[in-house]
């Protein structure tokens, strides 16, 4: 059936996040997500003169090749895939799922070797195009955020179509401080980590790579990280769900892991090795999202909250670690989930949550509401 909210979503996935352009190629990727949004997209596309590619993938489809995937098999697929994105110019993903852990029986192996064989493409996608990233509201999702359907369906529109330029200030001045700060010190329950960020520069992202957006990134200096952090936020990586995550750093290496499930977070974190690196710091802070809910797209955008990424880093404000994973954790700072701080070169920016310089206020949720 017919929402006119999907025709508003398309086009803040069309106009804001990806700037289409006359003559530009555009993949669509539709996983486990209506046929209405499809169209939605593809007639948004069509709308700014660009032109429209359209693959469907279904998670069990996904889940029985993975399980029988051989090495030469994903030779051919990369490279099928990798000379399509080639072609490409930019790239909307909309990512649904009936079922969050549906990969989860899937020997490690074989996710391995996947992910090692499919990430040229992943690389040619995230650096050498325009790319949005979004999920697909589902009963499964609606669950995980304890709401009904209808319920997380209203929320999940109004998140994705907020008003992101109003971001845009505060933005800029979390940019500007992240790029000449050298020494980050982060404090709160079970939490104390230090790091540099000396020279690596910073992102904006303001609902122009993932939707729902709103976070600044940078990243440690590769053997700089010292200390211990504890991530207050539950999270599924590669189908597994992991509870009370805690790191602990020497010279940037992530010496001890535990958690509920420790042997299964070793394992990931033992993948290559870069995996016991840090590929990504970042600060969320969309007034819309508050709460956890397994889905690592809202979940890092939490207002208050931070995230650190055992794994992978981006060229652009990255400090070359290399591996197949990038696993981002997140904790949120807020008093209601105990409190904590973000230092910069010794001096207090964010505090339960809450930014505390001047030209950073304007990222706390009474001002990005509205509400002043």
């Amino acid at each position: 059936m017919y929402d006119a909210r999907c025709d508003k979503l398309a086009d803040v996935l069309t106009r804001h996040s990806t700037k289409l352009g006359k003559g530009e190629n555009v993949l669509i990727e539709i996983f486990d997500a209506p046929d209405e949004m499809a169209i939605s997209l593809i007639r948004a596309v069509r709308a700014r003169g660009a032109v429209p590619f359209v693959t469907l993938h279904h998670s069990r489809i996904a889940r029985e090749l993975s399980l029988g995937a051989t090495e030469p098999q994903l030779a051919v697929s990369s490279g099928v895939e990798l000379l399509r994105m080639k072609k490409m110019q930019a790239y909307i993903a909309v990512r649904g799922s009936h079922n969050i852990t549906e990969m989860s029986d899937v020997p490690d192996e074989k996710m391995r070797l996947i992910t090692g064989k499919m990430r040229s493409v992943m690389d040619w996608r995230i650096n050498r195009t325009k790319w949005v990233v979004l999920r697909w509201p589902t009963p499964a999702m609606a669950q995980q955020a304890q709401m009904s359907t209808p319920a997380f369906e209203d929320f999940f529109f109004k998140v994705c179509t907020l008003d992101y330029s109003r971001m845009a200030p505060g933005m800029e001045a979390l940019k500007a401080l992240m790029d000449k700060t050298d020494r980050v010190h982060l404090k709160g329950p079970g939490t104390d980590l230090r790091f540099s960020i000396k020279g690596i520069g910073s992102v904006t992202c303001g609902g122009d790579r993932n939707i729902p957006d709103g976070e600044v990134f940078s990243c440690p200096v590769k053997t700089s990280v010292e200390g211990h952090v504890t991530f207050n936020v539950p999270s599924i990586y590669q189908g597994q769900a992991f509870d009370g995550v805690r790191l602990e750093f020497s010279k940037g290496r992530i010496c001890n892991a535990t958690a509920n499930n420790t042997a299964a977070l070793n394992k990931i974190l033992d993948s290559d090795a870069g995996a016991r690196f840090i590929g990504e710091f970042s600060l969320g802070f969309n007034p819309h999202i508050l709460h956890p809910m397994r889905d690592i797209l809202f979940d890092e955008k939490i207002a208050g909250s931070f995230h650190f990424t055992p794994g992978q880093a981006y060229k652009i404000a990255g400090n070359g670690n290399t591996s197949r994973i990038h696993w981002d954790m997140v904790c949120i700072q807020r008093a209601d989930y105990g409190g904590g701080e973000v230092w910069f070169d010794g001096k207090l920016i964010r505090k339960d949550g809450i930014f505390t310089l001047p030209a950073l206020k304007k990222l706390n949720p009474n001002f990005l509401l509205g509400k002043r």
